[in-house]
């Protein structure tokens, strides 16, 4: 099968493991305190509204953002869990859960899912109005809008640069990196038509075009292109206009992420998905083998599964 013909699958590091997302099922495989692997299931969850949005360019990214977050807080749940409890404690810890799920009034009025996407959200307003204030500071020095949006930016790709930094210093995120780092190299053998081996998947990068860091980045440089068109002045407004123009950040930089993507195999083009790779030297790290064996079973689990559902649609069919 040729890449241009393989299905684009996408994941997600999670602690001490890799998720894996297909069309319809989203597998996260961890390593057990007994050095032992389990898995974790789940169908992707989507409604009618996003599946129709996921449609439509410029607002596909939104919904993907939406949907990701919702899908993937299960599954990094699960990992935080699990992964220092022996198995034999499941019972236990799954009783324990279970009593605090019925204490917990925030789960019990918005679920996981939503608590996902709420603080994902949350993030972004932060990371968009806290380089506004820092630029606003600057305004006696930088006077024009032009100067204001640059600076602007500045402080945004610096506050990124140095929060990813700050935390790949603990111990957990260095690991989590690493898994990060497995999950592409995992994603780029099967693209390569190379094998799903320890030592055939360490041969490849641990760097991808489609990977969410790319993404931030994208809309760090994106923001600076769209916010000079509105005004930097007054302070007020300048605030409303960062948190009206969220979705509309968003959506154009999963749009460049994309056509990244797509012509990365252009000699000549290939460099615009560069930046993004830069950052990727920050959020991944190179995996030990234990890890990428990790993230190789987790994805030759997706494949197994999806399989089997594609061959019982297809007998339901028949």
């Amino acid at each position: 099968m040729s890449k241009l013909q393989k299905p684009a699958y996408g994941g997600q590091a999670v602690i001490e493991g890799v998720m894996f997302g297909g069309k319809r099922i989203m597998v996260t495989a961890i390593r057990r305190k007994d050095q032992s692997i389990d898995y974790f299931h789940s169908k992707r969850k989507s409604n009618s509204v996003l599946t129709a949005l996921k449609k439509i360019p410029f607002l596909r990214g939104i919904a993907a953002i939406v949907e990701a977050s919702a899908n993937g807080t299960q599954h990094l749940n699960f990992s935080s869990e699990r992964y220092d409890v022996n198995p034999e404690d499941d019972a236990q810890v799954a009783a324990e859960q279970q009593k605090e799920k019925k204490e917990s009034k925030l789960s019990l009025i918005f679920g996981v899912a939503t608590i996902g996407v709420i603080s994902f959200l949350f993030g972004k307003v932060l990371f968009t109005l806290i380089p506004v204030f820092l630029a606003q500071l600057t305004r006696p020095v930088f006077t024009s809008s032009v100067a204001q949006v640059f600076i602007e930016g500045v402080f945004k790709l610096l506050l990124l640069l140095g929060y990813i930094y700050v935390i790949s210093q603990t111990p957990l995120i260095k690991r989590v990196f690493q898994y990060h780092g497995a999950e592409h190299k995992v994603i780029n053998a099967y693209e390569n038509n190379a094998e799903l081996t320890v030592e055939a998947v360490q041969a490849q990068s641990r760097l991808h075009y489609r990977c969410g860091s790319s993404f931030i980045l994208f809309t760090v440089v994106v923001g600076m292109f769209v916010y000079l068109l509105v005004p930097t002045d007054p302070l007020w407004l300048r605030i409303v206009d960062r948190l009206a123009l969220i979705p509309v950040v968003l959506g154009l930089s999963f749009e460049v992420l994309q056509l990244t993507n797509k012509v990365r195999h252009v000699p000549l083009l290939r460099f615009l998905g560069y930046p993004g790779l830069w950052l990727q030297l920050l959020t991944t790290k190179e995996p030990k083998d234990d890890q990428v064996e990790v993230a190789i079973a987790s994805f030759k689990e997706l494949l197994r599964v999806e399989n089997e559902l594609s061959s019982t649609t297809d007998e339901q069919v028949v």
